[in-house]
């Protein structure tokens, strides 16, 4: 029986980063690369390593040789045909340790509907703690296999007499797999629903706390109208003094008199002229000037 401690439980891939990426030769000259960028799955790994299981399912429309007419080309019925078989699945039977960190999966590879055992070397390269408080593993593996097992046959002969896409493809596992923890998170999630009640107790005595100052700032509203009524008074003890005279004249239309006892005198005098005094006053200067000379009686009688 082969122990698995520290790396026991429930993991998933991490479809952000994993992938399953594949190789071939092309014109019998060169290496095209590609890969399946839509990758999921699970391993539920046991004490005992021959009770673990994995599964691993790939999105055929994903597929990504960097060339557009190239991906067109094998998701057609010439090779994916990803509107008939949109998965590839590999499903494990068994998990062997050769070496410490080091395994074998065998199990069914499904491609076209068309399933076949292979097995997979795959290394452990580590398992870490993320700064997200994800513990990770980090599997990597690959294994070389002949597409036309599974139906996938379309070629071209070359004038050497090669052909243009190679028979022998090679598969390349990278995987990332984040432990699940949801096994002690009913606890967790528990102690923190408790805390998240305590807090909620809290803020009510807080919200009773708050209506008090409510109050209070509610105090000084009323206080402003009566600033404001002192206001108006003032205004109106300046305006009564000019509007006491003009409501008197208003209101006693009769009060020509009070009018009257102020008579400008300058529009009496201009009435009487300089000119006209001086001619009376001359007059009066020459009557005297005559009787004193006695001729005009004289004259009166008759006699010179």
């Amino acid at each position: 029986m082969t122990e698995t401690p520290g790396i026991t439980g429930h993991w998933d891939i991490d479809p952000s980063h994993s992938r399953l990426g594949f190789s071939t030769r092309h014109a019998m000259v060169s290496r095209v690369r590609g890969a399946f960028n839509d990758v999921s799955g699970s391993a539920d790994i046991a004490e005992d390593l021959a009770d673990s299981t994995a599964e691993v399912i790939v999105q055929t429309a994903s597929v990504d040789t960097r060339s557009a007419d190239r991906d067109t080309h094998l998701r057609s019925a010439d090779f994916f045909d990803v509107d008939a078989y949109p998965e590839i699945r590999f499903v494990s039977s068994a998990i062997d340790e050769v070496d410490e960190g080091s395994y074998i999966v065998t199990g069914e590879l499904t491609i076209r509907d068309m399933t076949k055992t292979v097995s997979v070397p795959l290394e452990l390269i580590g398992v870490e703690t993320d700064p997200f408080g994800n513990l990770r593993a980090g599997l990597e593996g690959s294994r070389r296999i002949d597409r036309k097992d599974w139906g996938v046959t379309w070629n071209t002969k070359l004038d050497s007499g090669g052909v243009l896409v190679s028979d022998k493809i090679t598969l390349e596992f990278e995987l990332s797999l984040i432990k699940n923890l949801a096994e002690a998170a009913p606890a967790d999630s528990s102690e923190t629903a408790v805390q998240d009640e305590a807090p909620s107790e809290t803020p009510e005595p807080v919200t009773e706390a708050t209506p008090a100052p409510k109050a209070d700032t509610a105090a000084p509203q009323p206080e402003a109208p009566e600033s404001v009524t002192p206001t108006p008074a003032a205004d109106e003890t300046t305006p009564p003094v000019p509007k006491a005279p003009e409501s008197a004249a208003s209101v006693d239309p009769k009060a020509e008199p009070a009018a009257e006892e102020f008579p400008p005198p300058p529009p009496v005098k201009p009435a009487e002229t300089p000119a006209e005094r001086p001619a009376e006053k001359a007059p009066e200067v020459k009557q005297p000037d005559a009787q004193s000379s006695g001729g005009g009686l004289g004259k009166l009688f008759g006699l010179r």
